[in-house]
């Protein structure tokens, strides 16, 4: 997938009348989306064309538990604009989105649901608020983003990877643990897959490495406290701590400006994101955010 060329006038008139509208009458789905379902999904595909011969893939794994459902709504009715537009205003080329919804497989109805690559602003939409925002969860603080990991590690084929040798962007959304392992039961039941034995969450985060630098985005400094160290215990420098959720589009596309090369220091990455449209009130939280990865690029 991930024909078509992107438009930010267009994706603005997708989202210029959802401001005040709820989430209802944004994300309108009461169950899994069909196309959606990862049920014997084969791969999800991210491929160059005449269009875009750089491809670069992006995914947005959206934790969609009922603690965490501003942050795709702030995507569909204001952010998803302003994060391609930083990315393309700084010469990232080609980025292909894809958007998957996480929610906990013990309790919920659709522990996931994974959309398409796309280019053009209308499909990223069309995925994007396709996903079903269940608004469930357990209450045993952890939700199975590592069911999520696994389908992106087994189930996707990037060009980008394929023919560069360039691993893809995973941003995962989320404010609980994962849980310490993945039950070969679950797999089987959600995407179909028939293992051996159950997967470690530490096993599923290094077989995504090959092929995605994955990224942890917590909402708010409250969150972080309960979740950060064990997700810093996985991940290291690529756990992201927000401000405040209506950050994360900046801080996403600042992620990617350093991890390109687009910024050699805090300064130009600030002007960078000032360019894009940060404004000043939100300016040092974004970088602050920012801030730790940075420090590990830069030095």
């Amino acid at each position: 997938m991930g024909t078509g060329n992107y438009s930010h006038a267009a994706h603005e008139a997708l989202l210029s009348g959802r401001v005040n509208v709820s989430t209802q009458q944004v994300f309108k789905q009461d169950k899994c989306h069909p196309l959606m379902n990862p049920k014997g999904v084969r791969l999800r595909e991210s491929r160059d064309s005449a269009d875009h011969p750089q491809s670069l893939s992006i995914v947005f794994a959206l934790d969609v538990t009922g603690s965490m459902g501003e942050i795709p709504k702030l995507m569909a009715t204001q952010q998803l604009p302003t994060f391609m537009k930083t990315l393309l205003d700084c010469q990232v080329r080609d980025p292909q989105l894809l958007f998957m919804a996480v929610g906990d497989a013990v309790s919920d109805n659709a522990p996931l649901q994974v959309g398409q690559f796309e280019s053009t602003a209308e499909l990223m939409d069309q995925w994007l608020t396709w996903s079903y925002l269940e608004g469930g969860g357990g209450s045993h603080g952890k939700e199975s983003y590592e069911l999520g990991l696994y389908f992106l590690a087994m189930h996707t084929e990037m060009d980008c990877m394929v023919k560069r040798h360039k691993r893809g962007y995973l941003f995962m959304t989320g404010d609980e643990l994962p849980y310490p392992s993945l039950s070969k039961h679950v797999v089987e039941t959600i995407i179909g897959d028939r293992l051996d034995d159950d997967l470690t969450c530490e096993e599923i985060i290094a077989e995504v490495q090959k092929t995605f630098i994955p990224f942890f985005i917590i909402p708010d400094q409250a969150r972080a406290k309960y979740c950060e160290r064990r997700w810093r215990d996985l991940l290291g420098d690529h756990v992201l701590c927000l401000d405040d959720p209506i950050d994360v589009c900046f801080v996403t596309a600042g992620a990617i400006l350093l991890t390109e090369g687009r910024a050699s220091n805090l300064n130009q990455l600030k002007d960078l994101l000032r360019s894009a449209g940060l404004s000043a009130n939100r300016e040092r939280a974004v970088i602050q955010s920012l801030t730790p990865l940075a420090e590990v690029i830069f030095n």
